[in-house]
């Protein structure tokens, strides 16, 4: 950002907030206050050539006012910006902070208080729009910023704006991986999503929508930390909760990650929802993610073996020709034509937009075992054997590799046949295969009432010869 720029929105910052005083002031009071606003303007030009010049003059305008006001507040704002984002100043920001903010419980009015807290504390975490020049601070002086404005909202009884900051803390935490500092903050954010007034949380939509964000982090922080059962549980809780207006991007995050774990275990008509659902909820909030999320649907309807052309809804179709979809594009059309050559040379060459994702390189192998399956079964279609050697060479795989394929398939019924190993052919039933069938159960079932027959013949005979030996035994004499 350029001083220019940074002159022009100071200049907007104080636009914000207007007073208005009575009509009947005294002269007096007019002139002082006029004095005080010369002296905040005169500081502030002084900003670009003079930066200490600039924060003596702000001082005196503090140190000044008998009593605290619009222009001391304003004063400490601009001191606090300047010591943390121009001079690298953390510790002197966080006293004029720590000194502004004994202006918020009466001073200024409530709602400007709260834009210019959450402002100072966004550039303090290196969010928003002075991120590109926040500096590196120690994550104890972090801590300290987001301390003093909880004991500040404590003595003011602001509970709206400390949860806003123990929301932002809980994102920073999430952001550098500091799960240890974070789950402190979400246990005391979930007691103030409490039931209260004999209704439960999810039924207030305030607290409703609070608590879906909640559910967003955790559930980011247990997939990071590959924590699947509490990922679940996070999940399943948040689909369950009611009566929210939550921002779509949170919605986006919930359902990603639980397309992501209906996806590891297997589950790609679920898969398929949520991560549907969670491109949608992207592209309404803007979310760059939506691309990310697209390519993971693709490759989940490729995986469930779906004839259905990801590309053909309304929502995905603009994304089609998306310099980093193309690739995507192109491997759905090699998985439809069902060319294991094309999508293998697709895969070489796409390594930084398909590749470079881990979640999608653990699906690799599983994409090209299902292309492979569905080549298979569309292949020997008009044929009653196949050498399998003919099939290893067409998938670019070893015979055995082939060979376990075809196993697959007899063992899931997509195909009806037997491999002569001696062979080495895949043998297939294709005239009468029915009628084959039920003659053989036939011939299964009377091999086995023969069976059963000459067992139960065999006991007979067995317990005869114990009672009296021969056939004549027990038999009662005639005459």
């Amino acid at each position: 950002m350029s001083d220019d720029e940074f002159m022009m929105e100071d200049a907007a910052d104080d636009e914000e907030y207007d007073f208005d005083y009575d009509d009947d002031d005294d002269a007096g009071m007019e002139d002082d206050a006029g004095d005080v606003e010369n002296q905040y303007y005169k500081a502030k030009s002084l900003k670009e050539e003079n930066a200490e010049g600039a924060l003596k003059a702000f001082r005196t305008i503090v140190d000044e006012q008998s009593e605290k006001g619009e222009w001391g507040f304003k004063a400490l704002k601009q001191m606090t910006k300047m010591n943390y984002l121009f001079l690298h100043r953390p510790d002197e920001a966080l006293a004029t902070y720590r000194e502004l903010l004994g202006y918020t419980k009466s001073y200024v009015t409530r709602n400007y208080a709260e834009k210019s807290i959450n402002n100072i504390l966004d550039y303090v975490g290196g969010e928003g729009k002075h991120a590109n020049i926040s500096p590196k601070v120690p994550l104890d002086t972090l801590e300290k910023f987001y301390e003093a404005t909880r004991v500040a909202c404590e003595e003011a009884k602001n509970e709206r704006l400390s949860t806003k900051s123990n929301l932002k803390l809980a994102k920073l935490w999430l952001d550098r991986k500091e799960y240890a500092r974070l789950q402190p903050i979400l246990k005391s954010l979930h007691a103030t999503c409490a039931p209260g007034n004999g209704a439960s949380s999810s039924e207030d939509q305030t607290k409703g929508s609070l608590l879906l964000e909640l559910y967003a982090i955790e559930i980011q922080m247990y997939s990071d930390l590959k924590e699947n059962r509490k990922l679940k549980e996070i999940y399943n809780a948040a689909m369950q909760v009611k009566n929210a207006i939550p921002h779509p991007r949170i919605m986006g995050v919930i359902r990603e990650s639980g397309g992501k774990m209906w996806m590891m275990e297997r589950s790609w008509d679920k898969a398929s929802t949520d991560l549907f659902e969670s491109f949608r909820q992207y592209d309404e909030s803007g979310s760059p993610q939506r691309i990310q999320v697209l390519k993971y649907l693709v490759l989940t309807y490729m995986l469930m073996g779906s004839e259905i052309n990801p590309f053909d809804s309304q929502e995905t179709k603009p994304y089609k020709n998306d310099p980093q979809i193309i690739a995507m594009t192109s491997l759905v059309s090699a998985y439809q034509t069902r060319d294991v050559q094309e999508a293998e040379r697709i895969l070489k060459a796409s390594r930084a937009t398909i590749g470079a994702d881990p979640f999608i390189q653990y699906f690799i192998d599983d994409l090209l075992r299902s292309l492979r399956t569905q080549y298979i079964v569309d292949t020997i279609k008009p044929y009653t054997r196949m050498e399998l050697d003919h099939l290893a060479k067409t998938l670019n795989v070893t015979r055995a590799e082939a060979e376990g394929l075809v196993v697959s398939l007899i063992l899931d019924g997509r195909i009806k046949g037997k491999i002569d190993q001696v062979q080495g052919l895949l043998v297939l039933e294709r005239f009468h295969a029915e009628e084959n069938r039920k003659y053989r159960a036939m011939d299964s079932m009377t091999a086995e009432l023969a069976r059963l027959s000459r067992a139960i013949i065999a006991e007979k005979v067995a317990r005869d010869g114990r009672g009296g030996g021969g056939w004549g035994a027990g038999v009662p004499a005639f005459g």
